[in-house]
Parts: C-alpha cells; structure tokens; sequence
C-alpha cells in the first residue's frame, strides 16, 4: 500500500529555517495535489500550503513570504522549506497526497504522513 514518509523536523530558534520532506511510495499512477497540514495542542488540523499537478501553489496567510513548497511529480515527494520560523509555527506538520489514483484500486485516495514535529524555541 502507499505510505508517506516524513523527516526534517526538528528543534530550531525563532528566525531560523526547516526543511521538511516526504516521500510516497507504493504503485501511485498519479496525484492531484501534494501539500502540508500542521496540528498544534489543543487546536485543529490546518492548512500550511500545497502544490498541484501542475505546479499551482497555495499559502495559509501566515505563512506566506516565508514558507515555500515545492514537489517532484516523478518522484512523489513534496517539500516544505521554512524560513523565518516563529514560535506559533511549533506544531506537528503532516505531509498530504490528495486523490491519489493508485495501481490495483478503484476511485482516488487520500494519504497521509505520520507526522514530523517541528518546535520554535528560544
């Protein structure tokens, strides 16, 4: 079955940078979106930023100017490079594969990573 790796989370300081990675793997024929979703204590599953198909990006208002994704179709991985991190942005990042069309089933699937946590910290 597909699985979604993550890594590149980690400890860093107000100011400073992260780069987050995922790669899929398990028989994908296509994908329509890549992107990532993060989930701090307490609060709800939101939205970061994604990448289509085509190559289309879309940004969480905060984030914008200083996040930046980028994906690799052939490849099935997605990045999230992360400048300028503050401490709101402490959170456990998840990389998602929207209506993914697979080998061997019916219909789109969505996939999900396992999560990376990311800590903004001084």
């Amino acid at each position: 079955q597909v699985q979604l790796v993550e890594s590149g989370g980690g400890l860093v300081q107000p100011g400073g940078s992260l780069r987050l990675s995922c790669v899929a793997s398990g028989g994908i024929i296509s994908v329509n979106s890549m992107g990532w979703y993060r989930q701090a204590p307490g609060k709800q599953r939101q939205f970061v930023a994604e990448i289509t198909s085509s190559g289309a990006t879309e940004y969480e208002g905060s984030v914008k100017g200083r996040f930046t994704v980028s994906g690799d179709n052939d490849k099935n991985t997605v990045y999230l490079k992360m400048n300028k991190l503050r401490p709101e942005d402490t959170a456990v990042y998840y990389c998602n594969f929207d209506q993914v069309v697979v080998r061997g089933s019916y219909g789109w699937h969505d996939f999900w990573g396992q999560g990376t946590q990311v800590t903004v910290s001084s």
